[in-house]
């Protein structure tokens, strides 16, 4: 996140009040935390219309398997 942009934006007064108190944060963090949920929310649209078409390389039966674990209840 080191590549930042300084914008200005135009926004409803009304509109930003409301965002802030649902954050509680200030412009800047409102509008970050605004922009992620909506990218976050576009690449969940993205992912459901693939409806299980993405190809998994995984061994159901390996996956199925018990492993031993280590003193820190981690698979070995």
């Amino acid at each position: 996140m080191n590549d930042m942009r300084k914008i200005t934006a135009i926004l409803p007064s009304r509109l930003l009040a409301a965002a802030q108190d649902a954050t509680g944060q200030g412009v800047t963090e409102t509008l970050r935390r605004a922009l992620e949920t909506l990218a976050h929310s576009d690449w969940s649209r993205r992912m459901l219309a693939l409806e299980g078409r993405a190809p998994l390389e995984v061994d159901l039966d390996d996956l199925r398997q018990d492993r031993p674990l280590d003193g820190s209840d981690r698979s070995v």
